[in-house]
């Protein structure tokens, strides 16, 4: 239960997982730095450094037993949160208290656990979008030779299938997948870099011997279970880099707005709609009403979430020289935010695709009304092909056509077009075949196979690879 009396983000008490609001914990973050200080400790132990293996299991033994009240009172005495911590630290650790940080600036502590929070939360990130990946494929399957209008410009336009549209929605996750296994197969830590990057405390230690820091900087890295630090930062790593990172997040966003969008249009016209509780509210004054919630919170989040990276691009741009704190306020809230925001749209997402509600006889009624129109040119055609007049045909289809668009639209009637032609004297030499004609899969171009192909091809070798983090089921609070 959360503190009614304070402010309390919504990102935590009614849309994220626990998994992803842990990662941002202050809890999480504390236990970070002390990983990075033992990590640190051990490393100039074992480079020769005047530390012991006591001093390093005394450091061990408090690593997640936090002081939080002693840091607390000294960060209001100090006004310095990391020296805060430094000392807590050393209240424990009274024999290692003097080796604590030795060499460090802030910003190994707090950029390196910010890097590794990231990371992890990228991983989240990657496989929430691959359980969503997983449900549409198996969605797109089912309903591969399923007819439905086409639309371009929210019109009627030539007839695809329900499968080939969330085909469309596929892609673009695997397009944000690719993005984010870009970042995370390249991940880098900032390492041991010193005030203004120049590693001149660490060269100071080894007395001028360059390799020794550089192998000092490999170990730490590697002890926190990374391959590679930035080649070159100032006091901080480029803020580029998180603009790269809540811009990944932010093309999640993108993918999952329009499905949202896609979805409530769907809705609207009766032919697919998200999930509807046994006993869910739909409206407080309307008691029929099925409104599409889950996709209008996914948008409303995806809204916020995609505004975020022109916030890291102007930190980026305003980072005078080797650093300056002004990122500092700024990214505690923001970077938190961007992957809450983004797993929380995930969760709403897998919720959604998991359990979608296809109304295959509205959807079928949909086509109907507009195939007629569609069919035109084929009934052209097989006329020409039989010896007629294709001028004169075109002329009398045309005719037709908007006399059966008038009965549509001015009158609230069926589209007949297809009766006119069928009790028109032009057409007689194809009466016969007009109802085999009207088979809605024969408009549907290669949709049934550029599913099956692209499933098989772009989809299944991902999904089998991250076969450990599928098949999770997501459920929302609230």
């Amino acid at each position: 239960m959360y503190n009614k009396t304070i402010y309390t983000s919504p990102l935590n008490t009614r849309y994220t997982s626990k998994e992803m609001s842990y990662i941002f914990s202050e809890e999480n973050k504390f236990r970070l730095w002390r990983k990075l200080w033992v990590a640190l400790a051990e490393a100039q132990m074992e480079m020769g450094l005047n530390i012991t293996r006591e001093q390093v299991e005394e450091l061990k033994k408090y690593q997640d037993d936090i002081n939080y009240e002693m840091a607390e009172a000294r960060e209001r005495e100090v006004r310095h949160d990391v020296m805060a911590h430094v000392y807590a630290y050393g209240q424990q650790c009274k024999k290692a208290q003097p080796i604590i940080h030795l060499g460090a600036t802030s910003c190994y502590v707090t950029d390196n656990s910010e890097l590794m929070m990231i990371y992890d939360a990228l991983r989240l990130i990657k496989a929430g979008v691959l359980n969503v990946m997983q449900k549409l494929r198996n969605f797109a399957l089912r309903y591969k030779d399923t007819p439905t209008l086409g639309l371009t410009h929210l019109q009627p336009a030539q007839l695809t299938t329900v499968g080939k549209r969330a085909c469309l929605w596929l892609h673009d996750l695997l397009m944000d997948y690719e993005s984010i296994e870009h970042v995370l197969s390249d991940f880098k830590l900032r390492g041991l870099k010193g005030t203004t990057g120049t590693q001149a405390s660490f060269m100071q230690l080894f007395d001028g011997d360059e390799k020794k820091v550089k192998q000092l900087e490999q170990k730490v890295i590697e002890k926190l279970s990374f391959k590679k630090a930035f080649p070159v930062t100032g006091q901080t790593y480029s803020r580029k880099f998180d603009y790269n990172v809540l811009s990944v997040l932010s093309q999640v966003g993108q993918s999952a707005y329009k499905f949202s969008n896609d979805i409530r249009i769907l809705q609207s016209r009766k032919e697919i709609e998200e999930p509807f509780e046994k006993s869910q509210i739909g409206s407080s004054a309307m008691a029929y009403k099925r409104n599409p919630m889950r996709c209008e919170r996914m948008g409303a989040l995806a809204r916020y979430l995609i505004s975020l990276p022109i916030n890291a691009s102007i930190t980026a741009s305003t980072q005078w020289f080797e650093r300056t704190l002004d990122d500092s306020a700024n990214r505690r809230i923001i970077l938190a935010e961007a992957f809450l925001s983004c797993d929380a749209v995930l969760r709403l997402y897998n919720n959604v695709a998991e359990s979608l509600v296809v109304y295959s006889k509205q959807i079928q009624k949909h086509v109907e009304e507009e195939l007629p129109f569609m069919v035109t040119e084929t009934i052209l055609m097989e006329c020409v092909k039989r010896g007629e007049d294709r001028q004169a045909l075109h002329e009398r289809i045309r005719v037709l056509s908007m006399q059966a668009a008038s009965n549509l639209k001015e009158k609230g009637e069926k589209n007949n077009l297809i009766e006119l032609i069928k009790q028109d004297e032009a057409f007689k030499a194809i009466h016969n075949e007009l109802d085999q004609l009207l088979d809605a899969k024969r408009f549907t171009g290669r949709a049934c196979g550029q599913v099956v192909e692209f499933i098989e091809e772009n989809i299944d070798p991902i999904l089998t690879a991250n076969r450990s983090v599928l098949n999770k089921k997501t459920e929302i609070s609230l």
